[in-house]
């Protein structure tokens, strides 16, 4: 019998997962489980008799473990995840395609079957920093500042959540004033003005706009999405189709590299979720570190 660790955000989401719903529905399975809330202190400390990690989270939770995981030495019991989406966006979920009713979920873990997944080396910033979803600047950056000044004004379901993210996003866009960005992607030059450059490991960013339809997480490449200030009224109306449920389909400039220098002159930054603050002229250089996790897929 394998035996699994589940790592619960118990506010992740709707609240519609219960720790003993989850233990109940993977134990059911056969799988032997002690569980950990991410809200308590010490839940990094794996233990290593477990088989494998279940993370019952949104994307924020799944990076809170990435960064235990890469804080463990190379000689150190690496440990593959599985993920129960329970978030808003779920960007990381989606884009390795695990989605579901959570019992249909756990019933693939018996196949056993794992996917690389690569993840973003930062180097210039204060510390040495990763991401598995993207860093960019812009827009997106400009999201997040907006959004936690408005938490309380905000529903409580993911769809409402997601709704009120792209209403405000495409505020932005309205009135965001491009900004001078250099990108030496693989030794070729992309510098223009932009009011979005995203460096992507997933399909999905933000408030789970589909961005790059091919990206696989675990190709040893990144994909850069960019927007110029040309092409700022077509995103526009791309936020206003999926704002109003529509699927058409947008083509955006991408680029795939394996290392990326980087050089934007606005205050706009941040890396997956995380905002950062930046008053200056921002340089980093960014380099795919392939197969540094593993998750487990249908």
């Amino acid at each position: 019998m394998k035996k699994a660790t589940l790592l619960h955000n118990p506010t992740a989401g709707e609240n519609d997962f219960s720790k003993t719903e989850l233990l109940n529905t993977i134990k059911k399975e056969g799988f032997e489980c002690d569980y950990v809330s991410v809200k308590n202190d010490g839940w990094d400390e794996f233990s290593n008799d477990t088989d494998f990690l279940i993370i019952a989270g949104g994307d924020g939770t799944v990076r809170r473990v990435a960064k235990a995981l890469m804080k463990r030495k190379r000689l150190d019991k690496q440990f593959p995840i599985a993920v129960l989406p329970h978030g808003t966006a779920n960007n990381i979920a989606g884009t390795l395609n695990v989605e579901g009713k959570v019992k249909d979920i756990v019933k693939t873990w018996h196949n056993g079957v794992l996917k690389k997944f690569d993840i973003g080396k930062i180097y210039g910033l204060r510390e040495e920093m990763f991401f598995l979803e993207g860093f960019g600047c812009g827009i997106f950056p400009r999201l997040i500042k907006v959004m936690e000044k408005m938490k309380e004004e905000i529903g409580n379901s993911v769809e409402e959540k997601i709704k009120a993210a792209r209403a405000v996003l495409y505020d932005i866009v309205l009135n965001y004033e491009a900004v001078n960005c250099k990108i030496i992607a693989d030794d070729v030059e992309h510098s223009g003005k932009y009011i979005m450059v995203e460096i992507m490991n997933t399909r999905s960013i933000g408030p789970n706009l589909e961005l790059v339809q091919s990206a696989d997480p675990g190709d040893g490449e990144l994909e850069i999405v960019l927007i110029p200030e040309s092409h700022q009224k077509k995103f526009e109306e791309f936020l206003l189709s999926r704002i109003n449920g529509e699927e058409e389909e947008y083509a955006f400039t991408v680029i795939k590299a394996k290392k990326i220098e980087f050089e934007w002159e606005g205050k706009d930054i941040h890396i997956d979720d995380e905002r950062l603050n930046s008053d200056k002229l921002t340089k980093v250089t960014i380099e795919v570190q392939p197969g540094m996790m593993e998750f487990m897929v249908a």
